[in-house]
């Protein structure tokens, strides 16, 4: 019997991974016309059809699932035991990714790990931002970002950062216009800023806490985005009230072009967390940034 390609499985489980033949191709680096080309001849060879293809997605069939399930773990194994391998290596290399949200990334990981990618050009590391709840285990990542409150018991977590405090804040010409809220039931006077969640599409809830009272409240307002840059940008705009983490807002409240508002109503609140799967053994490069982070 001849033998088989293995290169035909590892494109089969990645396009089944990612849904897509065009971010499987690239993730390959691989044209798309080959990787198509390629999971044909599985099938022919195979006389299954593994994949349902639509002009939108690309779903495994009954018989691409149980495929899927039976060898994509492997590729897995012998992908962690080379890298594992590099612990043999006179420098630390490998590649990290890391799934999180953008605040996270700018305002921690880069600057904490930036030391790090200098040092060790052969580290290479991923970010994926993304608001939404990924399965870091199904998504192939090594590690995600979450606050402390979120993040599921059977996953080891690390403190990455200290505690967050949240600020609600406007420019001064704002206030010239408008009176300054004295508690957060105030808000549905003002325009506020709103920010839509690109994962859900659901608009965010301003969450309060003022000595154990906690006050979630819906504010209205012209706008509604969907980056914390373009929040900041609009509140120095003058064009309403904006609620994100107070370091969001740092250099324009010290410099005066926005001034805090509500700020006993605005405690503490646990930071940020990398976790990672129980079972993973990892690798040098993932100890080194883990290293690099944690508190």
């Amino acid at each position: 019997m001849a033998k088989r390609n293995f290169n035909d499985l590892q494109a089969f489980v990645m396009v089944a991974r990612e849904g897509s033949f065009t971010r499987a191709a690239t993730r390959l680096g691989v044209t798309q016309s080959a990787l198509s080309q390629t999971i044909r001849n599985l099938e022919n060879q195979l006389d299954i059809r593994l994949l349902a293809r639509t002009t939108r997605s690309v779903t495994p069939t009954q018989a691409g699932e149980r495929l899927l399930a039976s060898v994509g773990q492997h590729f897995d194994d012998i992908e962690a035991e080379l890298s594992l391998l590099t612990e043999f290596r006179d420098k630390p290399v490998g590649t990290v990714r890391i799934t999180c949200g953008d605040h996270v990334l700018r305002n921690v990981l880069l600057p904490k790990l930036t030391p790090l990618l200098r040092q060790y050009p052969d580290i290479h590391m991923e970010f994926d931002v993304n608001y939404g709840f990924r399965d870091i285990v199904a998504d192939r990542f090594d590690a995600g970002v979450r606050l402390g409150d979120t993040i599921d018991k059977d996953m080891i977590a690390v403190p990455i950062s200290t505690e967050l405090r949240m600020a609600a804040v406007a420019s001064p010409a704002y206030f010239k216009r408008n009176s300054r809220p004295q508690s957060p039931h105030h808000l549905i006077h003002h325009n506020c800023i709103n920010q839509r969640f690109p994962s859900s599409g659901g608009l965010y809830v301003w969450e309060f806490e003022h000595q154990g009272q906690e006050l979630n409240v819906r504010v209205e307002g012209q706008l509604v985005l969907n980056t914390s840059t373009a929040i900041v940008d609009a509140a120095v705009q003058g064009l309403g009230i904006a609620f994100l983490p107070e370091d969001e807002f740092s250099p324009h409240l010290q410099e005066g072009r926005l001034e805090r508002v509500l700020e006993e109503w605005c405690e503490p609140f646990a930071g940020y967390y990398l976790y990672y799967p129980s079972r993973r053994q990892p690798t040098t490069a993932f100890s080194m940034v883990l290293n690099a982070l944690r508190i």
